[in-house]
């Protein structure tokens, strides 16, 4: 009789977690069906002219997303390549160097960075990073403000300030990530690599190589996280549709087009078009997850140890 009530219970846990997994895909299922049932009409008209067309201009009804896309992607690499070292350098300090009381304090204000809202790391790059990146731009040679990269009117509200923003507000989430995932490598890595000689820093290496792949997990992590970001990055990028190498452009992102012209979209078309963006927004974030499970899928095959091939000896040769 217990045997018989365990497996009940155990078949009503499996079905009531399978239920909330279930949840979760018809989640994102009808986030895409709405979208695209809201945005048909801008797919009708423009197709995938939509994801290569420069022109953004709702007066005459002409619409591209190519502007919003580029300067999406733009902004999201510049802060992954800013933050990444930066965080995975905190997450190597506060798992492995950092001394015990100044280990929870650091942890706290590195997690209380991630708490601080969007709106508060706008107003502080108004303040701080816009006046500090026009002071950059001025203090340039002439030839090298000629240079396509670093061309542009020193406005301040530009391109780089953005991805500074966005590269300060993944930081704690990508830093936090990868230091839990260095306390969870087991200490018989680094208590081998002492063993065998090994100073702290090519122990810390031998940690990071085990650690790999959830690095890398918290690295996509930050970079899912700045791709959708939306009002610090409206607030300094200037908000301009046009495609630029320059880090001293204004430009404009997916997320921004659409808090700033959401409510004031009188046109059918506007609205479906602008909704288009937020579905072609998650279409990006889809490919990005899915290439990301890829690439840890990847590293977790190569870090499996193979098995031994073994020769198949005959059966008359085994036995002689």
């Amino acid at each position: 009789m217990p045997q018989i009530r365990t497996g009940a219970t155990d078949r009503f846990f499996r079905l009531g977690t399978g239920s909330f997994a279930l949840v979760l895909i018809l989640i994102v299922v009808g986030i895409a069906v709405v979208l695209w049932n809201e945005s048909i009409l801008s797919i009708r008209e423009f197709g995938l002219k939509f994801w290569v067309t420069e022109r953004w201009d709702p007066v005459a009804g002409d619409f591209g997303a190519l502007p919003f896309i580029w300067g999406t992607l733009y902004s999201s690499i510049l802060a992954l390549i800013l933050a990444t070292p930066v965080a995975i350098g905190i997450a190597v300090f506060l798992s492995e160097l950092c001394p015990n009381r100044l280990r929870t304090p650091l942890v706290f204000l590195t997690e209380l960075l991630a708490a601080i809202p969007s709106i508060v790391y706008g107003l502080w790059g108004i303040f701080v990073l816009v006046p500090a990146v026009r002071a950059l731009q001025l203090s340039l040679p002439d030839w090298m403000t000629a240079l396509p990269l670093f061309s542009g009117p020193p406005v301040g509200v530009s391109m780089l300030t953005a991805a500074l923003v966005l590269a300060i507000m993944i930081v704690p989430f990508t830093a936090s990530v990868a230091r839990e995932v260095l306390k969870a490598v087991p200490m018989a890595q680094r208590e081998g690599a002492y063993a065998l000689g090994s100073t702290r820093w090519e122990a810390t290496r031998v940690a990071l190589h085990y650690a790999r792949v959830g690095i890398v997990g918290a690295v996509m992590l930050g970079f899912g996280r700045a791709l959708g970001e939306t009002m610090a990055v409206t607030m300094v990028i200037g908000n301009d549709p046009k495609i630029s190498w320059s880090l001293f452009a204004p430009q404009y992102t997916m997320a921004a087009v659409i808090a700033n012209e959401f409510k004031e979209a009188v046109e059918e078309l506007h609205l479906h078009a602008l909704v288009e963006i937020g579905l072609v927004l998650f279409v990006i974030t889809l490919i990005v997850n899915v290439a990301s499970r890829l690439l840890i899928w990847n590293m977790t095959r190569e870090r499996r140890p193979r098995r031994p091939i073994t020769a198949v000896v005959p059966a008359e040769e085994s036995a002689v």
